[in-house]
């Protein structure tokens, strides 16, 4: 079990400090939702749990398998309602793996993003897409 303490500080601006390691993050509503929009909104940060998940988890079976990750970057986009109730309408993540993996290793590293506790959390409340791109090695 994992604690978080979260502080209201005004002005729409939250922080949390995670309880095992003293981390902080602060959060802002956002601009179109009344608020500063100077730092990542509580939305902002369920975009962002799915896509450090997807590559988390890549990244263990990657080095279970030493396939090489490094690297590899996940983009999210988040679209929210735009009537009725305020709440995340879709969210889109590209993934987009190094350049040189084999179809198996591929094939293994996406079972692991599609299995991410984050998405199998989400399934059925928030529709999401996941995306595959390759990373082209820079021409030296």
């Amino acid at each position: 079990m994992t604690t978080i303490l979260c502080h209201y500080a005004g002005s729409l601006r939250c922080s949390a400090s995670h309880g095992p390691s003293g981390s902080e993050l602060v959060t802002d509503a956002p601009s179109d939702n009344q608020g500063l929009g100077e730092r990542f909104s509580p939305t902002d940060l369920v975009a962002t749990a799915l896509a450090t998940c997807i590559l988390t988890v890549m990244g263990i079976v990657a080095e279970r398998h030493a396939i090489p990750l490094e690297g590899c970057t996940a983009r999210v986009e988040k679209r929210m309602t735009s009537g009725g109730i305020r709440q995340i309408e879709r969210l889109t993540v590209w993934v987009a793996l190094p350049d040189g993996l084999d179809d198996g290793q591929q094939r293994l590293l996406r079972r692991a993003a599609e299995g991410c506790p984050v998405k199998r959390s989400l399934e059925g409340a928030v529709a999401m897409e996941l995306h595959w791109e390759t990373l082209r090695a820079a021409a030296g």
